[in-house]
Parts: structure tokens; C-alpha cells; sequence
């Protein structure tokens, strides 16, 4: 039997590792699979809440490396996962994904200790290393033994880079295999009573925690400009992430903020609620990369605020759209969309929820 450590740390993690561990699960004579969870994302919202939503066991290691900086967290990370491997723990093979520093960090002390690795979601790019998600994702592809692509693109990377494509395989979007799991659970989840938000209601689904977009001043200013002219035009649901908040005081923008009409301001929420508000959004504004992907599932108008994306298949067949980032630009193209200018996509191959499955018949 082969034990198998799925690493997760951060939400994205959660809905990529839960259909791989459940689909591992049905193969008990061949796989035992083990949720080791860094504790990267500390705050329950942020963690605790998606773990039961997406009905996944509690975590068989738990490291406890809470926030820092990416050199504290990753420092921390390596030290906390050797000890547990060094302590009667290793495993046969290691799977990470995407592109958090525990990504990183795990895939190093399994290629140090000569555990093979697995990467899921392998070989996308955004071409700028400014991102600390963009050096994850390079440095983790070069080290890993088995590269698991979500689109061809990744594929033509990581060839483009000179890796052997023998260790590369393109099995779908795992996140897509979550979504279609529990997309029922999440259309009777009761999220729009709780906002006080009628079902039917017309409204922009808001999410915003990147550093270029909310630690300094002149970029959060900018986007609370647009958001107030966007919220007299339509309903703005925003969950704000505790990086954003923290930074809206520290700045001195609580009044800035309060002062947009239309504004629906939560905590952070669960899988279910989030996937349910998606589904009904008539568009999204985020400069996250995993909704970039969600909403061209669900055919969702979606408005990435970043420069760019590493996930340029959600513009090239799908419903996204990169916004320059300037307030005007924003509000234009929001305009657009709400005047009936909207994009139409397309579902990219094996976006079909049997990722998981593909997976599980390479090992």
C-alpha cells in the first residue's frame, strides 16, 4: 500500500486536495491517503469552515505555522514537516498544489529527503515574478517528479522550459471536480437571507486580497472609487478577507468605505455559501486566480483587477476578462457587462469533475 501525504494550507488547497482524497479513498487496498494541513490559513473562516464543508476528515497532521512573512511561514513550514516526516511519518509519495508557500515548502523537504513529488495543478504562469505565487509555482514544477497540468497551456510551459514530458500529464481542473460535487449542496444554502439580499436580486460579487491591490494606499483608494460608482448602479457583496480589512484601517479608508452605496460587507465565508453566491452573481470583480476559473465554469461574467493571470484559458475560452487597472477602466468595463455587452465562454477540456479519477489512474 502506498501512503500518500496530500498537503493542504490555504482554502484553494482544500477544494484541489478534497475529490483527490476521496477518489484515493475508494482504492483502500492500494492508497492510504493522509491530509497533512500546515495551518497556513490560521483564521477559521478561512480554514475550519471549508474543511466541513467540503466534508473532508479532520486533518491527519496539523503543523500550526500561522501567518508571517513568506520567508517566516515557509521557514517554518520546511522545519514543521521535516520533524513530522523524520518522526516515523514518511510517506511513499507527496502531492502538493498550486502555488502557496506551502506548496513550495513541503515540495522541498520531500525532494531533500528523495520522496517523489507530485504537483497539481503544474505549469501555469503568469510571467511575473513580482507575484511570490509565481516563484511557487516554478520552482515547485522543477523540483517535482510528476507534473499534473489543468489546461494545455500549462502543458506548453513546462515543455517551453525544457522539463521531460514524460512527467507531464494533463489531467483537468480539480477544482472543477468540487464544484460539480457539491454544487447542489450549495444551491439550498440560505446565504443570500442572511445578507438580506432578495434571490433574484441583481448583484457584483467582490473579492480583493492581493498585495498590489490592498497594501498600499493609492491601489485601495482606486478601487473604492470605482466601487463607489459601481454600488449606485448595482448591489455589491463583498467578503472581505482579513488581509483587506486589516489594511482598510490601518490605511484610515473605514469611512471611505462605508461611504459606498449598495455595499454588503460579510466575514469571510464557507465553500458552500461563496459557491452559492457565485452561481447568482450577475458578474464578479476579484483579482483571485481559482475564481477566475470557477466563474468560467458557471458562465459568470468575471473582471480580473491584476495585470495579469496565470490562467489565461479563462480569457482565451472563457467568460474573464483582464482590467487595466485604473478606476475608469473598471467601472467601463462593469458597464458594459451591465448593459447586456457580455462575454461569452466556453468549458475547457477535462473541466468535467473526473480530474480526481484521471489522477488516481496515474499512480
Amino acid at each position: 500500500m502506498k501512503n500518500i501525504h496530500l498537503i493542504v494550507g490555504a482554502r484553494p488547497n482544500f477544494m484541489k486536495m478534497a475529490p483527490l482524497y476521496d477518489e484515493l479513498s475508494l482504492h483502500k487496498d492500494r492508497f492510504n491517503p493522509q491530509i497533512v494541513h500546515t495551518g497556513q490559513h490560521y483564521d477559521r473562516k478561512m480554514s475550519k469552515l471549508f474543511f466541513e464543508d467540503l466534508g473532508m476528515p479532520a486533518p491527519h497532521a496539523y503543523l500550526k505555522v500561522g501567518s508571517g512573512t513568506h520567508g517566516q511561514q515557509t521557514a517554518r513550514i520546511i522545519e514543521r514537516y521535516e520533524e513530522y516526516i523524520l518522526d516515523g511519518n514518511r510517506p511513499d509519495l507527496v502531492i502538493v498544489a498550486g502555488d502557496v508557500n506551502s506548496t513550495i515548502a513541503c515540495a522541498l523537504v520531500a525532494k531533500k529527503l528523495h520522496i517523489p513529488v507530485a504537483h497539481l495543478e503544474a505549469g501555469l504562469r503568469s510571467f511575473d515574478e513580482r507575484m511570490p505565487e509565481e516563484i511557487n509555482r516554478v520552482l515547485t514544477d522543477r523540483i517535482s517528479d510528476l507534473l499534473l497540468t489543468p489546461s494545455m497551456d500549462g502543458n506548453e510551459n513546462l515543455i517551453k522550459e525544457g522539463i521531460d514530458p514524460a512527467k507531464i500529464h494533463l489531467v483537468g481542473n480539480i477544482m472543477i471536480d468540487s464544484l460539480i460535487n457539491h454544487r447542489q449542496k450549495a444551491m439550498v444554502s440560505n446565504i443570500h437571507q442572511e445578507l438580506g439580499i432578495e434571490e433574484g436580486t441583481d448583484y457584483a460579487l467582490v473579492t480583493l486580497h492581493r498585495p498590489s491591490n490592498v497594501d498600499v494606499a493609492s491601489g485601495l483608494n482606486m478601487l473604492l472609487d470605482a466601487f463607489n460608482y459601481i454600488g449606485k448602479q448595482i448591489k455589491l457583496v463583498f467578503p472581505m478577507h482579513p488581509r483587506t480589512k486589516k489594511n482598510i484601517e490601518r490605511l484610515g479608508l473605514q469611512d471611505k468605505l462605508e461611504a459606498i452605496p449598495n455595499l454588503y460587507i460579510t466575514e469571510p465565508i464557507g465553500y458552500l455559501d461563496f459557491m452559492k453566491l457565485q452561481m447568482n452573481a450577475k458578474l464578479i470583480l476579484t483579482d483571485s486566480g481559482g475564481i477566475q476559473e470557477e466563474s468560467t465554469y458557471f458562465g459568470i461574467p468575471c473582471l480580473t483587477l491584476r495585470e495579469n493571470t496565470e490562467r489565461p484559458i479563462t480569457i482565451t475560452e472563457g467568460t474573464n476578462q483582464l482590467v487595466p487597472l485604473d478606476s475608469k477602466s473598471i467601472i467601463e468595463y462593469t458597464m458594459r457587462i451591465l448593459d447586456g455587452d457580455i462575454k461569452q465562454g466556453s468549458i475547457p477540456k477535462y473541466w468535467d469533475g473526473k480530474t480526481a479519477e484521471r489522477v488516481v489512474a496515474l499512480l
